[in-house]
């Protein structure tokens, strides 16, 4: 076989795989949309012989759910504000220390990401109820802050690492103080990464059970942990409803992502250039 027609078959090899990778993304996605449209009181065989909202209508007049979705929805917007402020602020510090120090913080400030988080929820489990903390409200923020904050540090430094230090020291030369020279040179240069920190860290918290379901109670829980308790309990379509929302709620993100700093910065470069 000559080296032409190996070349055609490892191209043919890599769309095959492409494909297959694809429909292995796309396929339960689609599945899950065409349940929730699903006119039947019961789960059958695909494809429905009948579409109907009655799902989506049934998650919207069930308490349960909307207390888990109203508690997510606060959840993320509290643990976004503290996370991007804690981030952003660390990141700086991080940006200035010299690479050995910075390498080693980083990767201090990063661990959970590389812990389970299984163990991160039952750890702060034992933590908070150590030192009296019994609010599942103040439990799950705690949880939702932890593992959101290395997404802000992470995207707000690659936002940081395209900026010339000398911008920097030029408006310091020129009399700017510390906090003007941030607010009108580093942090427009270095939004792209912020943004993309804050996008992340909502669809972060949004997305949360294994840390979630360590630090509920019986009045506070999110509403991927209401849904998980559903479907242990009276499994519906309704549940595939919910999962739509959240998908329009992921799709919703991206698009304020493009609107705000463009997908294609965010993953052809990641940086500032």
């Amino acid at each position: 076989m000559t080296g032409r027609k190996l070349d055609d078959l490892f191209q043919w090899l890599g769309i095959a795989m492409l494909a297959i990778i694809a429909c292995f993304l796309l396929v339960p996605i689609i599945v899950t949309v065409v349940m929730a449209f699903d006119a039947r009181p019961y789960l059958g065989s695909l494809p429905p012989p009948a579409l109907s909202t009655r799902w989506f209508q049934k998650f919207f007049s069930d308490d349960y759910f909307l207390r888990g979705l109203g508690t997510s929805v606060e959840l993320a917007i509290l643990a976004v504000a503290i996370s991007l402020g804690v981030g952003v602020a660390t990141a700086v510090a991080l940006d200035r220390l010299s690479p050995r120090a910075k390498e080693a913080l980083s990767t201090l400030f990063l661990s959970p990401l590389i812990v389970p988080p299984v163990v991160i929820g039952f750890a702060l489990l034992l933590f908070l109820s150590g030192i009296g903390v019994v609010s599942g409200f103040a439990r799950l923020l705690c949880g939702h802050i932890i593992i959101t904050v290395p997404y802000t540090i992470r995207a707000t430094l690659a936002g940081l690492s395209g900026i010339d230090s000398s911008l920097t020291e030029a408006a310091l030369s020129l009399g700017a103080r510390e906090r003007d020279a941030f607010w009108d040179i580093t942090f427009p240069l270095a939004r792209t990464g912020i943004f993309c920190g804050a996008i992340f860290a909502c669809a972060i918290s949004m997305d949360d059970v294994a840390v979630s379901i360590m630090l509920t109670d019986a009045h506070t829980f999110t509403l991927p942990v209401a849904l998980i308790s559903s479907m242990r309990a009276n499994f519906d379509l309704t549940i595939a409803a919910a999962s739509v929302l959240l998908m329009l709620v992921t799709l919703a993100l991206i698009l304020v992502l493009e609107k705000l700093v463009g997908l294609h910065r965010v993953i052809g470069q990641g940086v500032f250039r």
